[in-house]
């Protein structure tokens, strides 16, 4: 048994790698910072392979598959990503395009090639990991948000088209709220509220996709929160976004 986790050197994606090698997973590593990746395998008690690699890097993204295509993967964790904080006219076009490659494009390159191999197989387990940001537009944090979207209404998509195929392959998308990970510190904000254990947030994850679960929200609150938003206007949303993410400038 073996699962490809991306941004694997800390957060969520180092702690699904605790949780799936403590369940005798093998794991492939993937991330730009070796040196990190080198602490986390010093953790785990299984055979770990690490790979350096820049998935904002579209090559990059089609070298890491065919360097594993055939050591018979049967988890894909698409966890690397990033956030800018800050008014669209503001943020460096340049950041911005790095951030679209690294959160949309390595997402789907990856989800489609390891996709492929998986239903030839007819089983495997996809997990991409977005955000509650994927269910809003977020001002201040407008590009970020728009690509959580995209993984997020791309994976429910492939659901239902690998639910109606009669297909074994399942695949996730997991939207949690606050984390207290790095993420922060590379966006340039703190939370407004306190911020879920990743260890935590980790263990619910491998749950809900080994449970087949197309979406996951963990978190009382957060799961409330996406509950009321169905009942505010297009116009109050955009306003409470806006609020609650300036709360954010740190």
């Amino acid at each position: 048994m073996k699962a490809l986790i991306t941004g694997a050197s800390g957060g969520i994606g180092r702690d699904i790698a605790l949780i799936l090698s403590r369940m005798g997973y093998d794991l492939i590593l993937v991330s730009r910072n070796t040196g990190k990746l080198e602490q986390v395998k010093k953790h785990l008690n299984t055979d770990v392979q690490i790979i350096s690699a820049d998935l904002s890097n579209e090559k990059e993204c089609f070298d890491l598959y065919e360097a594993v295509k055939e050591q018979g993967v049967e988890i894909l964790v698409n966890n690397a990503g990033f956030g800018v904080f800050g008014t669209f006219w503001k943020i460096p076009l340049e950041q911005e395009l790095n951030m679209l490659n690294l959160n949309v494009r390595a997402v789907h390159i990856l989800t489609k090639l390891f996709l492929e191999d998986f239903r030839k197989k007819d089983r495997g387990y996809i997990l991409n990991v977005a955000s509650s940001a994927g269910f809003l537009a977020g001002p201040l944090m407008a590009t970020y948000y728009a690509t959580k979207n995209y993984v997020l209404r791309l994976t429910e998509a492939i659901y239902e088209e690998l639910r109606k195929d009669g297909s074994n392959v399942h695949i996730s998308a997991l939207c949690p709220g606050p984390v207290d990970t790095g993420f922060n510190d590379r966006a340039g904000v703190k939370f407004a509220l306190p911020g879920l254990r990743s260890l935590d947030v980790a263990k619910y994850a491998v749950e809900g996709m080994f449970a087949k679960k197309p979406v996951l929200i963990p978190g009382i609150a957060m799961k409330l929160a996406l509950l009321g938003e169905k009942f505010l206007g297009e116009k109050t949303l955009l306003k409470a976004a806006y609020y609650f993410q300036h709360k954010k400038k740190g």
